[in-house]
């Protein structure tokens, strides 16, 4: 049964490596602010869900669960409302969202 949870640990921390991975790369390969905010919101968010659902998995104790169980629900308070946040300033800065496929400008 151990090596059934260490292959589920391993699928699960591959899986959100690669997340945050994509996530790094589209917030350098994105064209403006606003698509940018949302490839690194998502998947960090989703990314850091799947590497502590595979930290679970390995935990030895109660102790350990319990704590990676709280950073994974602080994790995902934090992640979309910062997201939220940047957005709103970018909008109330006068920062608008593309739809033509130029940078967004300001007014």
């Amino acid at each position: 049964m151990s090596a059934v949870f260490d292959v589920l640990s391993w699928v699960l921390l591959l899986a959100g490596s690669f997340f945050v991975f994509t996530g790094a790369v589209g917030l350098l390969r994105l064209p403006e602010f606003f698509t940018r905010i949302h490839s690194a919101g998502v998947t960090d968010t989703l990314g850091a869900g799947l590497m502590l659902a595979g930290m679970l998995l390995q935990a030895g104790s109660w102790t350990v669960a319990a704590k990676l169980i709280l950073i994974f629900l602080f994790m995902m308070i934090t992640g979309p409302t910062s997201t939220h946040a940047l957005a709103k300033a970018a909008l109330h800065g006068k920062l608008t969202p593309t739809t033509a496929g130029k940078e967004g400008v300001k007014s």
